[in-house]
C-alpha cells in the first residue's frame, strides 16, 4: 500500500480489499480440533474428579444442618410454607350478570363507548395483570366481558 496524497478514499479501500486476500491466501485459516462430545463423555464417566469425597461430605452436612435451621426458623414464626387460599367472598365475580354491572352497559352505549370499555375492563381485569392464582378466574371474567360487549355491539349497529 502507497501513501500518497492525490488518491480518492475509494482506491484506497481498493488496495486494502487486494492486501487482505493476498494475506488470507498465504496463511490457512486457523482451525482448533475439540470434540465436545469427548469431552462431554469424559465428564459424565465419573473419572475426572472435581473434589474429594471429605468435601463432598462436608457440603451434604452443611446442606442438612441448615435446612433444618431453615425448618426450625419457621416453626418458630408459625409460619407455613403453603399459603391459604383466599375465601370465596374476595374473589371477582365470574356470572354474566355481575359483570354486566361492572361493565355498566347500557342501550344507547355506542361502539366507540364499548371500545373504551372493553380496554378500561381488559387494563383491571386482564390473567397477565392479575395475581398468579386468580389468573384461571380472569381468564373467564375477561371472556363472559368480551362475549357481553360483542353481544351490546351487534345490537347497537344500526340496521339498514
Amino acid at each position: 500500500m502507497s501513501v500518497g496524497t492525490g488518491r480518492d478514499f475509494a482506491s484506497l479501500l481498493d488496495e486494502l480489499l487486494v492486501d487482505s486476500r493476498i494475506e488470507d491466501q498465504s496463511m490457512p485459516p486457523p482451525t482448533v480440533s475439540f470434540d465436545y462430545l469427548a469431552v462431554a463423555e469424559e465428564l459424565l464417566s465419573g473419572r475426572i474428579r472435581v473434589a474429594d469425597d471429605r468435601v463432598a461430605a462436608e457440603y451434604d452436612d452443611m446442606s442438612g444442618s441448615l435446612d433444618d435451621k431453615v425448618d426450625a426458623l419457621f416453626e418458630a414464626v408459625g409460619a407455613s410454607v403453603e399459603r391459604p387460599e383466599p375465601p370465596a367472598a374476595d374473589l371477582p365475580p365470574v356470572e354474566p350478570e355481575a359483570i354486566l354491572r361492572e361493565l355498566g352497559l347500557k342501550a344507547s352505549t355506542n361502539a366507540a363507548e364499548l371500545a373504551k370499555i372493553r380496554r378500561a375492563f381488559a387494563f383491571k381485569n386482564h390473567p397477565d395483570r392479575v395475581a398468579p392464582h386468580l389468573r384461571q378466574r380472569a381468564m373467564v371474567r375477561m371472556q363472559v366481558a368480551n362475549m357481553l360487549i360483542d353481544d351490546a355491539r351487534r345490537r347497537a349497529r344500526p340496521r339498514g
